[in-house]
């Protein structure tokens, strides 16, 4: 999630931050009565609360288990409960949202074997059709040996449609050859697959958690949304649950917005209104004047209907700067925001923050669920077993 593609606090922010208007919050501990009467925008409680306490979000699906953002991660993320299916949009050269979190190839993909030229290219320089002939999941083999699965060799780049289709129970229908069957139009293939409903679908239904990367497909991520029935605006779909299982693309907070734009906000809530969203902060950027930054956060989410700080905490692997110190929580919670807190890896990074927190990123949801007591009956091992990988 980590990276510098914003200055946020800048000029723009703090005089865009004129209506610091406070909201209020509820459900947590360390809360007051009085924040519930504080005044807010006018939806922005009501918005905050469709996403309960404690989630757990599946970041990059997963990357400690499998290829980060591919299927096999969604899947498995899916299958193990996560409440959320975490992932980043990007927009190819040919106008397709694909979900990827790096601007450069190279870290994830084998572009230099089949395009050398443009190796150091930005994805979005790319077409879906190119994109879809790289190999993103081989690489994890190589960096993680203990880890390896032969399932995760080929694997392709995603789009947005088929993010939401494995929230949904689907998966890629592969042909004889064990590789997507391709969706041919007259021009020929342009990049596009056809789906199956997943053999090893166990029932959860997980909500979406998107992250614009840049200010240029928050359009064309309201309109695939709307399409595919998941704005909760419009009639949305509804999809066949079991009890107990996780049930979240069913409710109000089916999807969450995250960025670090402030662009990118202000664009999401005008084409997106009242849709949960999370304003991401990057320690780095605040340094100078940490808590007069903080405070500038807290006022554009006031201005801009924005419902939640993600804010980064400490430890290893990630060793990320703390942006969850009682102080900065309280300051926060005051306000009537709630905190969805980024990496959770270890089980003293759970036993520190999650309870100052309201919900977690995590690239282990198996075993945040095992903290919150909502451990899968399958271990992470045997759910990408019984997905074939």
């Amino acid at each position: 999630m980590k990276h510098l593609l914003y200055l946020f606090f800048t000029l723009f922010l703090f005089t865009a931050c004129n209506d610091s208007s406070p909201t209020n919050t509820e459900n947590t501990d360390n809360q007051t009565a009085q924040n519930d009467t504080m005044p807010a925008h006018p939806t922005a409680i009501e918005v905050r609360d469709y996403v309960p306490q404690n989630m757990v979000f599946a970041h990059r699906g997963s990357t400690y288990w499998t290829p980060e953002e591919t299927e096999a991660s969604l899947r498995w993320a899916r299958n193990i409960g996560a409440d959320y299916l975490e992932f980043d949009l990007q927009k190819t050269s040919d106008g397709h949202l694909i979900a990827l979190h790096d601007s450069n190839l190279s870290r994830t993909s084998n572009v230099a074997e089949i395009f050398p030229e443009r190796a150091d290219s930005a994805a979005i320089y790319f077409t879906l059709k190119e994109l879809r002939q790289l190999d993103i999941g081989s690489w994890f083999n190589k960096a993680n040996p203990d880890r390896a699965r032969e399932g995760f060799k080929g694997l392709k780049i995603l789009t947005f449609k088929d993010v939401i289709k494995i929230a949904e129970g689907y998966r890629l229908k592969k042909g004889e050859d064990g590789l997507p069957i391709k969706e041919m139009k007259e021009s020929g293939w342009t990049g596009l697959y056809v789906y199956e409903k997943d053999p090893a679908d166990n029932g959860n239904r997980p909500g979406l958690y998107a992250e614009t990367k840049k200010p240029d497909c928050e359009e064309l991520l309201a309109e695939e949304l709307t399409e595919a029935g998941w704005n909760i605006n419009k009639n949305t779909a509804i999809f066949e649950t079991t009890e107990g299982k996780v049930a979240t693309a069913n409710t109000k907070g089916r999807f969450i917005l995250q960025t670090f734009s402030p662009e990118s906000a202000i664009k999401l809530e005008a084409l997106l209104p009242n849709i949960p969203k999370c304003l991401l902060l990057w320690q780095p950027e605040m340094v100078d004047d940490l808590k007069g930054n903080y405070q500038k956060a807290i006022d554009f989410c006031h201005q801009y209907n924005i419902h939640f700080i993600g804010s980064s905490i400490t430890g290893e692997p990630n060793n990320y700067e703390e942006l969850n110190a009682p102080w900065m929580v309280e300051m926060v919670h005051d306000a009537g925001l709630k905190i969805h807190a980024y990496t959770f890896d270890t089980q003293k990074q759970y036993e520190t923050y999650a309870s100052r927190v309201d919900g977690i990123f995590t690239n282990r949801a198996d075993t945040a669920l095992k903290f919150y007591g909502r451990e899968s009956n399958q271990s992470a091992v045997e759910v990408l077993e019984t997905l074939g990988y």
